[in-house]
Order: structure tokens, then sequence, then C-alpha cells
């Protein structure tokens, strides 16, 4: 049972919501093993303006939320007042009381004294906090008491009267404590200490600089939302599976096989130009989507290429809407593609799209004019997979896999192939995680790993150096699954876990 609440800086306790900090600065020691409510306030930060005590990379966020707390109903005395922007001054009124929604609790792991002022540059970088505000902490009050908080999201939010301006205040009835809503879990918080406790510097401080560039921007655009949730998990400060909202912006794909069989035409009584030309406008999209360069000079039409794709490789694309492919399909991609590329022709990649099963004649003139043929449904596969995995689809791969004649199995075994290596990279990062949790080790060799992937199930033999391969690859910037210590050699380096690999 919890009976009391820890006031803290409203914009200190959204950090440690976030999962951006894992200490604070209370005013007096606190025992390690308490157990409190975090209660926000804006008690602590007047000693100087807050652009000057936050870090700028956090201060739109400390902004916000004291607007935010003001909003429900928070005192606010005229020298906090001074703490927002002027014309966010303007709106707010003075209020006789308090009243505040808590949302987490935390037990207190370590509290430190900080007293050497030589090492407060390296504890600005590992916070929240300008090294200047911290100065003038250490100046007034001798110490800094840092503790390090645990802190778990309680299952419903507590209106809570507040009427003490004291460290602790009381709640109006005990609550009960569950831990099952660690905004880190045990891995990640036991790195983000040993970090903090050592003032080892950040690994990607230029990304923590792009975070908070950005955090402004997430409520209102969900791209720069979801940007901001990738960032936050690669550096650790989220380390919860992060649940991926279908996107708006590509529910076009489902409409693939629709526009190509026509079934639209039938429900809204279009030409048969006109669901041509819808049909040539959504593979022209599904093209693009995949990673094609589609040229717009070629434009479809009476005489024109339906599509030229001229990145990576040349491809020519014939779009054939209906319930079937005409037999003079290819005959036409041959005399319309010849006239437009000229020798370029015979160089690129031919390719027919449409619904239904080609007829015996057809497949033998795409075998002998080495012309693909692929169903609707299987171009909206490989777009599906793409939107699934937008990394997985490499063109120059799929290039082997488009042969003469109807290739529809090929495809698929191509996405099949592409699944297989997710699902493999994902189960090294499961290894790695679950390896570290059971041993109580901070990061992992290859050889220790490589040990763990033999004896646990694995999708596919690996030597010791092909299992390195995967490792560095899921350690890239670029992918952030996990993290890198590098070492003398290949064989050195240390891995850690930072965030799961989700196969639906």
């Amino acid at each position: 049972m919890m009976n009391t609440a820890l006031r803290l800086p409203a914009p200190e306790i959204e950090a440690l919501l976030q999962g951006r900090i894992i200490a604070v600065m209370p005013n007096k020691f606190i025992t390690p093993g308490r157990e409190f409510a975090l209660c926000p306030a804006y008690t602590s930060i007047n000693l100087l303006p807050v652009e000057q005590y936050y870090c700028s990379s956090f201060l739109s966020i400390a902004q916000s939320t004291f607007a935010q707390l003001n909003s429900q109903g928070v005192l606010m005395q005229p020298q906090q007042m001074s703490l927002l922007p002027e014309e966010e001054q303007l709106k707010l009124p003075l209020l006789a009381y308090e009243t505040v929604l808590l949302k987490a609790w935390a037990k207190c792991e370590l509290c430190q004294i900080i007293n050497n002022a030589g090492s407060l540059a390296a504890l600005s970088q590992l916070t929240i906090w300008t090294t200047e505000a911290l100065k003038e902490i250490l100046r007034q009050k001798q110490n800094i008491f840092l503790a390090y908080l645990r802190v778990y999201q309680l299952p419903k939010s507590i209106e809570v009267p507040i009427k003490s301006n004291s460290q602790f205040v009381a709640l109006p009835q005990p609550v009960n404590l569950s831990e099952a809503n660690p905004v880190l879990n045990d891995r990640t918080f036991a790195q983000r200490k040993h970090q903090l406790e050592k003032l080892e510097p950040p690994l990607h401080h230029e990304l923590e600089e792009l975070q908070g560039a950005i955090a402004s921007l997430t409520i209102s655009q969900p791209a720069a939302k979801q940007l901001d949730d990738d960032i936050k998990v690669f550096l650790g400060w989220c380390s919860n599976k992060l649940i991926k909202q279908p996107d708006p912006d590509l529910a076009w794909i489902n409409d693939i096989a629709k526009l190509g069989d026509r079934s639209i035409e039938q429900d809204e009584g279009k030409s048969n130009y006109q669901a041509g030309t819808d049909f040539e406008s959504i593979a022209r999209r599904s093209l693009d989507f995949l990673g094609f360069k589609v040229e717009e000079n070629y434009k479809g039409g009476a005489g024109g290429l339906d599509l030229f794709c001229s990145q990576p490789y040349p491809l020519v694309c014939e779009c054939k809407a209906g319930k079937s492919i005409p037999d003079r399909a290819v005959e036409e991609l041959d005399r319309i593609g010849r006239r437009h590329l000229r020798e370029n022709y015979l160089q690129a990649v031919r390719l027919i799209i449409g619904p239904g099963k080609p007829t015996k004649n057809l497949k033998e003139s795409a075998e002998i004019s080495k012309i693909s043929i692929i169903n609707v449904m299987t171009l909206q596969k490989l777009v599906e997979f793409k939107a699934k995995y937008p990394g997985a689809i490499n063109l120059m791969e799929l290039q082997q896999y488009l042969e003469p004649g109807q290739i529809d199995y090929k495809i698929n075994e191509y996405i099949d192939k592409a699944e297989r290596e997710i699902k493999l990279r994902s189960h090294i990062i499961q290894l790695v995680k679950n390896h570290l949790e059971k041993t109580g080790d901070v990061n992992v060799g290859v050889d220790a790993l490589h040990i763990a992937y033999i004896y646990g199930s694995p999708p596919e033999s690996l030597k010791n150096k092909e299992l390195y391969e995967i490792l560095i690859e899921l350690s890239s910037p670029l992918t952030g699954y996990l993290g890198r210590i590098k070492g003398s050699d290949w064989n050195s380096d240390r891995f850690y876990f930072l965030r799961d690999l989700p196969i639906n």
C-alpha cells in the first residue's frame, strides 16, 4: 500500500514517464526502497528561468507540460508564471488551490549525494538539466541529491487536492501498488542506471537533439510521431513493444487487386477506359512504393507505354485490367516497347500485370519474348510486404525472380525467403534479450551467444561469423535493434538489447 506522493516539477515527471530520465533531484535525501506516487508541481525550478534550467532539447516539452498542468486547475504563483512564455502567461489565471492527476508511482533504487562540480557537465549530458542549473543548485545547497527511480504507471489516474508545499504529501487514501506497467523493463533500467552511475557519455547525443526538435510536431503530424517513437526506442528511453497503428495513408494498398479485376467498375459503372486508367495509376503507385523510379514521360494512353521504370534497372510494364489477360498482350508490349525504347527495350525487364489465369498461348508467347507475367494479387502481396517491413524488399534480389512466363510462384518464393530472413533476425534479437535477462549481464559476446543460439531451437544453422554479421546489421544506427560495444576484433565485440522486432 502507498500513502504518500513525492512532489516533483511536472516536466520531470513527464520525462520519467517517457523514459527520458531515470533520476530526479529531490530537496532531501530519499531512503532507497521507499515507494511513493509522483505528484506534478511547479516547485524546485525557480532558481533560474526555464530556458536556462532545462536543456534545449527538452525545453518545448517542459513549457507545454507547465501549460497543461495549469489547465487542470493547478496553483501558480507569480514567480512561477514567469517560467512560461509571455503569450501563455496572459492566458493563465491565478488559482487558489492545486488539484493534480497522479499517473505513476516509483521506488527509489539509489540516492547519491553529489558535491563535485567537475562531474556536472557529464551529469547534464545524461539528464534534462543544463550544467548551469546544476551548478546553481550546488552553489545554493552545497549538495545535489540524485534519486534513481524505478517508475511504474498507475492502472488509473488519481485526482488529488494538494495544500502543502512539502517534499512529500499525504494521499487522501492508500493506493495498491502494481508493477504490471513499468516504464522501462529490468534490462533497460539496469543499463541506464549503470550508465548514469558511471557518468558514461550518451552514445547518440545527436539523436537526442533530433528527438527534442521534433517533439512539438508529434501531436499534429503522424509521421513525426512514428519517428519520435522509433528514436525513443533506439535511445533506450522506451523498452515496451510499440503498437503500430494502421497507417491511413496506406489504405490504397487494399484496392490494388480490386482495381485490377474491375470489381469497382461493376460497382460504379465505370467505362473500360476509366477502369484501365485506374488500374494503371495504382500499378504506377505500387511500383513507386516498392522503390522503382517511375518515369512520368512514358505515361500510358493510346500507343504509349503503360509504365517505364529507369531505376534500379530498366523495367517496362503493361497493365491489363479486366477478368483476363488477352493473348495479344505480349505482342502489344513488344511492339510499343520497341517503338519507345528502341535498342534499350531488349535490355529492360518486361512485365505484364493482370488478373486471371493466362492462356496457354499467352504463356508460350511470354516465354519466347522473355516477358514475365504476374497476377494483380501478387503485386498487392509485394506492396503489403513492403508496408509491413519497409526495408525488406531488395529490388536487385527481386530481379533474379523475374523470369519469363507466369511467375507468381517465383514472387511468392521471394516473399517467403525475405520473411524467413526477418524471422531469423527477430529470433536473434530475442536471443540477446533473453540471454541478458537470464544471466544478468550487461552485454554479451559472439561466442557465448552462438552457444545459446545452437541450444535455443535455431531457425537455421549459423556459424560464428555468420551470426556476427547479422548482429552487426541489427546494431547499425539505421536499424537500432541491438547496441554494440566495439572490441579489438570481431570476436571481442559485445552486444546488448535495444528493442524488439515484432513478427505479426
